[in-house]
């Protein structure tokens, strides 16, 4: 969750009150924010010891999906709602003398479908900046660029002095050799391939330039004479730079996402367009795409929805009218009238702040935090349901009890790895449909989700080599394959596995785990050649280059038969079972896996699927209970 600091003394300003401690930290809490800290110790600490010292800070924590929180502006405005004090503000568009066609226009050209598709822009009219509404202006865009932007990857923000430009604009992506400017806070002209080498050094803006670095075309946006705006997503040029003395705010936003973009642009225009001389007014813009069509942004149409009391009450167990409700959701800074033909209907008009409203669901929670969610009823449950564990989860914890009988510990690493450890580490390839990779990984070591346990148990070995042996480490628990027929994209799979580490390889020791695996879920073991053999698992040799070559074997299982079977099936099954499944694996493992794990004991390991074993189990399991 975001976490924004806002100034302390401002902030009581604006909300016409100064809170002691607790009283604020409930106040945010009613409101469903939370005080992560207050600096006003710390600073006062400093000016005793005559240390240079800001002005004291709350730091807020806000949700993920409350975009409109992320400044200062956004948190007193919806407070003040909260409150009572304000009604919700109306954002509205307002066109200069000669109506739509007196816009000003940006044009894009054919060429941005090859890197940055997207684009919008407003502008905030006479508007005026004081120093601190100038740093939240600033914070507000890094907020929403490391946020819903995805550090810049699908949407990115450049703020000007139109004063400074020449309309109409246009919006082209040209090689970087044809691209030359003076960017932000630099006295000199760089082309941009010079600007992806000066700006390696610096941090705040080396994350980016990978986004386009190896496209073949760079996006720039230009005023009428050429003069460079801004090249998204890295850096604004410093002709535009907005200062305190702006009074005209040209706001660009370009993006692979448009419902992003929408939602980035009308964020920032709805946050700081109640410094405008008319206050919650904005300018819109004209934009030509490649194909002739034209759009006004950005888009501030109040979306309308339907909230019926019945819904709300049976939800949070309240008994409000529609009245009532819609009281509650005016708090929230959502628009809300009783409908005169339906009396347990509300009209409810959301703003453009609030793309987090998606269905009736979202305003029944509002309407519970208005109302105070230490303030609902307690209820005893109407009816009484007893739980019970999966059956995937019993057969895992059965399996767990067996193998911790058997002297083997058990582990739990991380569910994230590296695509080296994934793959290279084990000598398996990636053929790209089948590891989920994390789209902005923290560090190079949570870059996919595991599909097998076998490197965190190594992992595991290599951090515990001081260990006496023999090491002996098991875990059961899920792996994570791509799934486009799911709409998740991915489906769990429960996997169980066990590592044998020692001075001999130990292939019977974690042959004799499987045996035992399988003798407690009542799976009889069978010859692979024997067709009579209703049900049971048998292994067989295979070639594998995870495994030392001859030590390596495939763990078959043989589904129960179908009693309805067709002459066809049986006529198949004289030649080969279509029951039999490849469920697992089990070996010593290659030097060279060892090798890059920095084990230096040989190791067997043993990993197989629990999925196919929950339903024909269950049922002999209840049993024995």
């Amino acid at each position: 969750m975001p976490t924004v600091a806002v100034d302390k003394e401002e902030l009581w300003e604006r909300l016409g009150n100064k809170y002691a401690p607790d009283e604020f930290d409930r106040l945010l809490f009613d409101f469903g924010l939370e005080l992560d800290e207050d600096t006003t110790e710390e600073v006062e600490a400093s000016r005793k010891q005559g240390l240079p010292a800001g002005r004291p800070q709350l730091k807020i924590e806000v949700p993920a999906n409350r975009y409109d929180l992320l400044c200062i502006e956004g948190i007193a405005r919806a407070l003040r709602v909260f409150l009572g004090k304000d009604r919700p503000p109306t954002y509205k568009l307002v066109y200069p003398p000669g109506g739509e066609d007196a816009l000003i226009t940006a044009t894009i050209t054919p060429e941005t479908k090859r890197i940055r598709q997207f684009f919008g822009c407003a502008i905030l009219r006479n508007i005026k900046l004081t120093e601190h509404s100038y740093e939240s202006f600033i914070d507000l865009q890094d907020k929403l660029h490391q946020n819903i932007c995805r550090r810049r990857q699908f949407v990115a923000i450049g703020t000007h002095d139109l004063d400074t430009l020449k309309p109409p604009f246009s919006y082209e992506a040209l090689p970087p050799k044809d691209i030359k400017f003076v960017p932000l806070s630099k006295t000199k002209a760089y082309t941009a391939e010079e600007l992806m080498t000066v700006y390696e050094s610096e941090k705040h803006l080396a994350r980016y330039l990978p986004i386009i670095k190896d496209s073949p075309v760079y996006p720039i946006i230009y005023d009428s004479t050429r003069t460079v705006a801004s090249m998204p997503p890295i850096i604004n040029s410093e002709h535009s730079k907005i200062t305190l003395n702006t009074r005209n705010v040209f706001i660009d936003i370009t993006g692979t996402d448009e419902t992003k973009l929408n939602i980035v642009l009308n964020i920032m225009v709805a946050m700081f367009s109640e410094y405008c001389e008319k206050p919650f007014t904005i300018e819109p813009c004209k934009v030509i795409y490649p194909d002739g069509t034209k759009r006004v942004y950005p888009d501030l149409t109040y979306r309308t929805m339907t909230a019926h009391a019945s819904y709300v009450n049976s939800c949070a167990g309240l008994s409000v009218n529609s009245t009532e409700l819609a009281s509650l959701l005016e708090r929230m800074t959502l628009s809300a009238v009783q409908d005169t033909a339906d009396p347990d209907k509300v009209a409810v008009q959301v703003p453009p702040t609030r793309p987090d409203i998606l269905h009736e669901c979202d305003l029944m929670e509002d309407a519970a935090i208005a109302y105070g969610f230490n303030n609902l009823p307690d209820t005893f449950p109407p009816t009484s349901t007893v739980g019970q564990p999966l059956e995937i989860s019993k057969l895992s914890d059965i399996v767990r009890k067996e193998w911790a009988m058997a002297g083997f510990v058990e582990v739990l690493p991380l569910i994230l790895c590296s695509h080296e450890e994934n793959f290279e580490w084990l000598n398996r390839k990636d053929t790209g449909d089948i590891a989920v990779r994390i789209a902005n990984p923290k560090t190079l070591e949570f870059q996919v989700v595991r599909t097998s346990l076998l490197q965190g148990l190594l992992k595991t070995v290599r951090e515990n080599r001081s260990h006496t042996l023999p090491i002996r480490v098991f875990e059961s628990t899920d792996v994570v394959f791509k799934d486009s027929k799911r709409e998740r994209q991915a489906r769990n799979i429960r996997h169980a596995a066990a590592v044998w580490c020692n001075k001999t390889a130990g292939f019977e020791v974690v042959h004799g785990l499987l045996d035992r695996a399988m003798q407690m879920l009542d799976v009889p073991h069978i010859v692979s050649t024997d067709k009579n053999a209703p049900t049971g698992y048998y292994i067989r040799e295979r070639e594998d280059p995870t495994f030392f070559p001859g030590r390596a074997a495939t763990i078959y299982y043989r589904r129960p038969r179908q009693h309805d079977r067709s002459a066809l099936d049986v006529l198949k099954e004289a030649f080969t079972h279509p029951d039999d499944e490849e469920i697992g694996v089990l070996g010593i493992l290659h030097p060279t896996v060892l090798e890059k794990f920095e084990i230096s004991y040989p190791c067997s390991v043993v990993e197989f699927n629990l999925e196919p074993f929950a339903k024909v189990t269950h049922n002999i399991w209840s049993n024995k209970e």
